[in-house]
């Protein structure tokens, strides 16, 4: 996956301690957590296997509402996500770009709001490794 579409992080840590930290902290730095898909769990209920994954959907609504001022389309980009699951020996945590957001809308002038929300979402993934 292209650096400029996300972040990655590799951990030590068990797959239910890096999903449970990456909540905690996120909260922590003013992100309300508004959703956790248990991707394995939804697959396991229509017969498919796979290792674990989550997928946190996470807000912070002054960010949402500034960046919704600027441009209605980045509700298509809403909320932020975090992916969580295992590869090999480490638990893994990708953090899909906002800036990204501001390079495919870039009339909207978002890079320096959009580089904010990346830069303390980074610092939530950097805690919990």
């Amino acid at each position: 996956m292209s650096d400029e579409l996300a972040f990655r992080l590799k951990s030590k840590k068990s797959f239910e301690e890096v999903s449970e930290a990456l909540q905690e902290k996120s909260v922590e730095n003013q992100f309300r957590v508004l959703a956790v898909h248990d991707v394995q769990a939804t697959l396991a209920e229509k017969g498919f296997e796979r290792g674990p994954l989550k997928i946190i959907e996470v807000c912070n609504s002054g960010f949402a509402y500034e960046a919704l001022k600027k441009d209605i389309d980045v509700s298509m980009f809403m909320p932020c996500k975090f992916t969580v699951y295992r590869q090999d020996d480490a638990t893994v945590v990708t953090l899909a770009l906002p800036t990204m957001i501001s390079k495919m809308l870039p009339e909207s002038n978002l890079d320096s709001l959009a580089l904010e929300v990346e830069d303390r979402l980074k610092k939530v993934m950097q805690e919990i490794v």
